[in-house]
């Protein structure tokens, strides 16, 4: 360790100083320095390498897991331990924030209310058999901007979203709508949210009905019945929105366009799938 601290220093201070202060010779020193490279060492440097680039492809969001897991996808054969522990020997970590709070869902109406169909079996045999829908909400500079999405359980893939600067009925059945129009699926598909006001709303309901669709709700105040989307919601503002700063609704809706589209669904390896894109899944289903 010592001289690895002189060769780390040696463009700052003189070499026989730090020996010096560190009690070695500088005869040890150099001859340490010159003695070739052993394959230990230059395993574990084309290991960190590679790990750098898998984190420098994610944008920094992968932790040791999903870094593994892209590694095992290029034929790498390092065991999540060892990723570990050079990860944290070199501070190597994703991108973590701490989330804002604003509540989205208002459930105290008078409007009818579905059954919870799902009881928390958040898996499907196939795609287009149960959808999820929520909203959530970026700041920007001008206002909230609100997100509603729809994601197919099966392959968590998010089908279609709509963002508007309000959370009004419209939202939700607008990215319903684009949902059902993307995948056109048949008649019987659950569809599992909240009970909120704007899933509950005649609108939302109707739009529903006329696609041959079952209406699902959560129990009031239970984020853990929807915990797929919560999940996702989680993923883009930790690994997004949260290390933005953005002045415009407009450039925060370039921004999750692209991350939904070009990172989310066709690239970030999903714990819940065996750590494969849900495109990928879908793929495979097909």
């Amino acid at each position: 360790m010592s001289f690895r601290f002189i060769e780390d220093h040696r463009d700052t201070y003189p070499v026989r100083l730090m020996c010096a202060v560190l009690e070695v010779s500088p005869a040890g020193y150099y001859a340490w320095r010159d003695r070739p490279v052993s394959e230990r060492t230059k395993s574990h440097a084309a290991l960190l390498a590679e790990i750098r680039q898998v984190h420098q492809d994610s944008s920094g969001r992968y932790g040791s897991p999903r870094v593994h897991a892209a590694l095992r996808r290029q034929g790498r054969s390092a065991s999540r331990g060892r990723i570990e522990r050079t990860m944290r020997r070199h501070g190597i970590r994703a991108i973590t924030a701490k989330p804002r709070r604003v509540r989205t869902t208002d459930s105290h109406h008078d409007l009818p209310v579905a059954p919870n169909l799902i009881a928390r079996d958040f898996t499907a045999e196939a795609p287009n058999r149960v959808w999820l829908g929520d909203i959530t909400y970026i700041p920007t500079a001008e206002g909230w901007l609100y997100l509603a999405a729809v994601m197919d359980l099966f392959s968590r893939k998010i089908v279609r979203w709509a963002m508007r600067d309000h959370m009004h009925v419209e939202l939700a059945s607008a990215a319903l709508t684009m949902a059902i129009r993307e995948r056109r699926p048949q008649a019987g598909l659950i569809c599992h949210t909240d009970r909120g006001v704007q899933y509950a709303s005649h609108a939302y309901r109707s739009t529903l009905m006329e696609a041959g669709m079952t209406a699902s709700m959560s129990r009031r105040a239970d984020c853990y019945d929807n915990a797929p989307m919560e999940s996702f919601f989680h993923t883009l503002k930790t690994e997004l929105v949260h290390h933005r700063n953005y002045k415009t609704r407009a450039e925060a809706q370039r921004d999750i366009f692209a991350f939904i589209e070009g990172f989310y669904n066709r690239t970030r390896l999903h714990s819940a799938l065996g750590y494969i894109p849900p495109i990928e899944m879908e793929l495979k289903a097909a």
